[in-house]
């Protein structure tokens, strides 16, 4: 049922060619009306088409430039959206961004933390600002720690914000389900550098309009934590998915087809990093796939176990090198984890030792 249900919409939506008038079945309100009942059983079970559709149009409503963009572009995004399991608007989890007379789905930083739950894999997940007024320690290598005191008002409580002062970094915590933390810290510098490589950004700077950096950067430097922290913690198709469509904001071409199908296409073009603001080509060559549910993670404890083994062999520096193992704990039976901490040993040796190529 969901095969032909996929095969409707396809049919009916790559009749609508981007040079014809639309009538009201083919703005964005009309699509979401005229596909109610077909999307119905595409979507996930906890989500039904009369919700996702109020949801949807109430985003939809709140930024008028949308109506500006391909309509075709808007309801994707929205099934792109639903397919996660992330409700587009107030609630922070997902965005519609107009770009280019494209929307783009932009994942918030609550929508990131909810999916890297839904992993199973991740019991909590926060992050903080730290302000200048706070005390702040953070310690890595062998031993590593954090600790954030907040500045104190009257009875203990934290003090307000302007008392605290101006926001001078974030940080994010991770706990995984064997109870083990892992976090990552960013500087306000740090953050900034990457805000200035953001696309929406200096899009934003060049027509002289203000962004999220700009009314909320407390929100958006804890996305950026949470982005951050998340690429070292283990990802569900969901999560990675979510991920690639934030490192490509500007530029992520949704199609209804991709979407339906769970499948997002990331195009390699000259265009600037928005995580690490550089420029050049990305990593991944020609086109990378990230399938939501067709995705195969590695079933078997061997596959579990050469998996991890790739990951240690890969990496260039031991606190990377510690992700993996605290993940291969939570992932590996005893017998196998055993193998993944003698790899774990050699690969620090290497490292330390300065022969870390040699796994390459």
């Amino acid at each position: 049922m969901q095969n032909q249900t996929m095969q409707n919409l396809k049919t009916q939506t790559k009749a609508e060619q981007p040079g014809t008038q639309l009538t009201d079945a083919k703005t964005f309100p009309g699509m979401l009306e005229q596909f109610k009942s077909e999307i119905a059983r595409a979507l996930p079970k906890h989500l039904s088409a009369d919700r996702m559709s109020r949801i949807a149009l109430t985003a939809f409503r709140q930024t008028p430039k949308l109506a500006e963009c391909d309509p075709r572009s808007v309801f994707a995004a929205v099934i792109q959206s639903s397919q996660l399991g992330l409700e587009v608007g107030l609630m922070g989890e997902a965005h519609l961004v107009p770009f280019g007379g494209q929307c783009q789905l932009i994942p918030g930083y609550t929508g990131l933390m909810k999916l890297a739950r839904n992993s199973g894999m991740v019991t909590d997940i926060y992050a903080e600002a730290v302000r200048v007024n706070d005390t702040f320690s953070l310690k890595l290598g062998m031993s590593r720690d954090l600790i954030h005191e907040p500045l104190t008002a009257k009875g203990g409580f934290p003090a307000s914000d302007e008392e605290r002062g101006e926001v001078v970094g974030f940080y994010a915590v991770g706990v995984l389900k064997d109870g083990s933390r892992t976090f990552v810290a960013m500087g306000r510098a740090e953050v900034l550098r990457i805000r200035d490589g953001s696309k929406g950004y200096q899009a934003s700077k060049k027509y002289k309009k203000e962004s999220l950096w700009d009314t909320d950067f407390t929100s958006m430097g804890l996305k950026t934590a949470i982005r951050r922290l998340c690429k070292f913690l283990p990802k569900s198709p969901e999560l990675a998915t979510a991920l690639a469509l934030d490192d490509n904001a500007g530029k992520q071409k949704l199609s209804v087809d991709d979407a339906i199908q769970g499948v997002f296409q990331a195009v390699e073009d000259e265009e600037v990093n928005t995580v690490t603001g550089e420029i050049g080509k990305a990593q991944n060559s020609n086109v990378t796939q990230m399938p939501q549910t067709q995705q195969r993670a590695p079933v078997t404890k061997l596959e579990k176990l050469e998996a991890v083994t790739r990951g240690m062999r890969s990496v260039n520096s031991v606190e990377a090198l510690d992700e993996i193992l605290i993940r291969a704990e939570a992932d590996l039976d005893e017998s196998f984890y055993e193998f993944a901490l003698k790899e774990y040993t050699a690969c620090k040796t290497a490292l330390e030792n300065g022969n870390g190529k040699l796994f390459k």
